[in-house]
């Protein structure tokens, strides 16, 4: 998903420079040639490099309450070095209870799938609110993409 992603990225912000924050063993020989691109080791548990905006796409829904609060801590304190503040871009499932019952089903066996391989979930907006209050941040915009996908955008 990464390489079509940044190259839609950079298509439409070609001005714009991109930092990776991976694993040190995932990072380790990563090469990129086109300047746009810079892949940085480290942990997101414990620290995020500043930044105007952060992107996290489909992560969330792979940990627990507890450890989306501590990482989304972690992105709080990345874009508030900046002024402005920055924001926090997410792409993730947010369960419609009001959607029709094929897509609830689906959102549902996906939320079963995340709990029974890692410790996630997917997560209803209430859910969402709650986390991102608890990780101090103060509004958030969740603007829906395509079936259960959002784009959420967040503020400190």
């Amino acid at each position: 998903l990464w390489p079509s992603l940044k190259t839609q990225f950079l298509v439409v912000f070609p001005h714009v420079r991109c930092s990776v924050l991976e694993l040190p063993q995932l990072v380790d020989g990563l090469q990129v040639d086109d300047g746009k691109v810079v892949f940085v080791a480290g942990d997101m548990m414990n620290f995020i490099p500043p930044a105007d905006a952060l992107l996290l796409k489909f992560i969330l829904h792979d940990w627990g309450d507890e450890d989306c609060i501590r990482i989304l801590k972690r992105c709080k304190e990345a874009i508030s070095t900046r002024e402005p503040k920055g924001k926090l871009i997410i792409i993730d499932t947010v369960i419609d209870s009001a959607a029709s019952k094929q897509t609830l089903e689906a959102q549902l066996l996906m939320d079963l799938s995340m709990m029974v391989l890692l410790t996630g979930k997917e997560r209803e907006e209430d859910q969402w609110s709650r986390m991102f209050m608890d990780a101090g941040f103060t509004r958030y915009k969740i603007n829906p993409i395509l079936g259960p996908r959002s784009l959420i955008e967040v503020y400190p």
